[in-house]
């Protein structure tokens, strides 16, 4: 499939702008196994680049001026490379724009280039499609006027230029995008930016995604809303054990206590992540033993922290977690990403997957009238150059 993508994006580069691009780039999306919305309150998270991608082909244009070719959407751009961003109506080429402003504030220069990408991952899925639009991009530029950026330097202007653009993210899906291995998970420390690899061998379960294919609207205001009652709620627990900075360093009995002090959705938000980090670190042990089943409980676990304790589910999610927990083949379930809708990530037992496949399609779309998207995903490496024959 990615062969077929690459081919395509490639051979619409030459015709757009005929001659052959000098670099090619792969820029995966993420699933995140454990640990959302903890990468912004300081904790761990284990995210994993998936075999789901943005392809890039660039070359130099002798010019000061990047045409940019959406093939997708059908659509361009033409960006002056000496000018100073501004946010355009356009949005995504607002995740472009940002790329191009973290370079000048870090005192890169660049010429001219032409630009082609075109991508298989799902928009709105909670598979990071941002990231990896600013982290090819990046990393296209970056070989193509050898600027010397190291790869987590990447994922931070990255994380910088989504920031830019509005989306006050942290710095999970970036980092994933760009340092990702094949088979492999990666623990991050959101505080120090300190990781380790975990193997991601998942035996005999297959990763499935189900799509609720819904996207309510309340997913910017609210994401930003939960990093403010979050820090509110850690400043709470500041104000009355100064050794605590961080909700990593906070257990659920001394937030208990601190209970009255809080509002109700404020302490709520604080247990849910006081709550997650520590399963990040239990899901971590259990993947060191093979031990699939209990990597399986802790994201059922964290799909009830994420749908009553932080409230960013919703019936459609709620919906297909519970349509898991019913199946004795399937042995984890939670909704993965921001929330309020995109899909829910599953491990299913091999063999059983395309009657669980058949049977919440069929259920789902009898409950909501939406069809419900699948998509399997494996593991894989991060952003990376792709090496023509």
């Amino acid at each position: 499939m990615n062969e077929n993508l690459i081919q395509n994006t490639t051979d619409f580069f030459k015709e757009k702008f005929g001659n052959v691009p000098t670099e090619i780039v792969l820029s995966p999306g993420r699933i995140n196994i454990i640990g959302e919305h903890i990468d912004y309150n300081d904790g761990y998270v284990l995210p994993a680049a998936i075999d789901k991608i943005i392809c890039f082909t660039f070359n130099k244009n002798d010019s000061y001026t990047a045409n940019i070719q959406a093939i997708d959407l059908k659509e361009s751009v033409v960006i002056d490379v000496t000018k100073e961003e501004i946010v355009s109506e356009i949005v995504w080429t607002n995740y472009l724009r940002g790329v191009l402003l973290q370079l000048k504030l870090k005192g890169h220069k660049i010429g001219g280039f032409n630009c082609a990408f075109s991508s298989n991952i799902p928009i709105g899925s909670g598979l990071s499609s941002s990231a990896a639009l600013e982290c090819g991009f990046l990393f296209g530029i970056n070989e193509l006027f050898n600027l010397g950026i190291k790869p987590i330097d990447m994922a931070l202007m990255g994380q910088s230029a989504e920031h830019w653009v509005g989306i006050n993210c942290g710095i999970m899906d970036q980092f994933s995008s760009v340092m990702g291995l094949e088979n492999k998970v990666i623990k991050i420390d959101c505080r120090t930016l300190d990781y380790t690899y975990h193997d991601a061998d998942f035996v005999d379960y297959s990763l499935i995604l189900f799509d609720s294919n819904v996207s309510h609207s309340l997913y910017t205001s609210e994401y930003n809303n939960r990093r403010i009652e979050c820090d509110e709620g850690l400043s709470i627990i500041n104000d009355n054990y100064p050794e605590i900075n961080s909700f990593r360093d906070c257990n659920e009995e001394l937030l208990i206590g601190l209970k009255s002090k809080m509002t109700d959705n404020v302490f709520k938000r604080s247990l849910y992540a006081v709550k997650e980090i520590k399963r990040v670190i239990q899901a971590c042990a259990a993947l060191d033993k093979g031990d699939i089943k209990t990597l399986g409980e802790l994201m059922f676990e964290t799909h009830q922290g994420l749908s009553k304790d932080y409230e960013v589910s919703c019936t459609e999610l709620d919906y297909l977690v519970d349509l898991a927990k019913a199946e004795k083949d399937v042995i984890g379930s939670r909704l993965m990403g921001g929330g309020f809708g995109g899909c829910t990530i599953t491990l299913v037992k091999k063999g059983s997957e395309n009657a669980i496949k058949e049977k919440f399609t069929k259920l789902y779309t009898a409950q909501f009238n939406i069809e419900l998207k699948i998509y399997d995903v494996k593991i894989s490496n991060g952003t990376s150059l792709y090496k023509t024959n």
